[in-house]
């Protein structure tokens, strides 16, 4: 075998090798914990912008027929449908195979309401991933349910559990608006990105549709490919 068909042979088997190892990610199971609460149905601080929700709608569509082809998908939304405001942590579905039609069905059909409770949703995302796993979390704020993020960020990488939440900051805003920009004009990120500081994910800050298409590929493609 000459010099270069040997160089063509390695090539060919660390390809296979990529590949296998990239199908092995993909095959974990994933949740997205999504965020449905009223805020989601807020225009912008100029009152121009579209309501969170819209937008929300247009990235997922096209983005997880692509992602639900390679790993099987899961989803919590949080927000509407509790006995008060911060009860509405629903468990859709558990990871499936081919979840994107559920997926783009249940975010179309939300309608946003009630407050933030996404530290008990991310927490149930990882109850039912059993303790291993990923869990993707969209979220335009803070947790105003009395959650603690931070806290649980321990708890999910502690003893035996090994969960890594990647979290997306979408339209995050401040809590008072000023002319010269939102917020008091710092930076504002999410509290939430602690859970994937210290998880070892990834935290994503989004305003439109294509930075959250781009935040869904990074998190959820396969082997962060994307």
């Amino acid at each position: 075998m000459t010099a270069t068909s040997l160089l063509r042979s390695a090539g060919f088997s660390l390809a296979l090798l990529a590949s296998a190892a990239q199908a092995q990610h993909c095959a974990d199971d994933a949740m997205i914990v999504f965020d449905g609460s009223g805020s989601m149905a807020e225009l912008g601080f100029n009152l121009f912008d579209e309501p969170r929700i819209f937008t929300a709608r247009r990235a997922v569509g096209r983005v997880i027929p692509e992602i639900a082809e390679l790993r099987r998908l899961g989803l919590v939304i949080y927000g509407p449908g509790g006995a008060d405001r911060c009860a509405g942590v629903d468990l859709r579905f558990a990871p499936i195979d081919d979840a994107a039609p559920r997926i783009i069905g249940a975010v179309d059909g939300l309608q946003p309401d009630g407050d933030t409770a996404l530290t008990d949703a991310v927490r149930l995302a990882a109850k039912v991933l059993g303790g291993q796993g990923t869990v993707v979390l969209v979220t335009d704020g803070k947790d105003t349910c009395g959650g603690e993020p931070c806290a649980l960020a321990e708890d999910l990488v502690g003893g035996d559990a090994r969960v890594t939440v990647h979290v997306i900051g979408f339209k995050v805003r401040g809590d008072f608006f000023d002319w010269d920009g939102p917020g008091d004009g710092a930076e504002i990120e999410t509290v939430a990105r602690c859970l994937a500081d210290r998880t070892g994910g990834h935290y994503e800050a989004t305003e439109t549709a294509e930075e959250l298409i781009e935040a869904f590929r990074r998190t959820l493609g396969c082997d962060l490919m994307f």
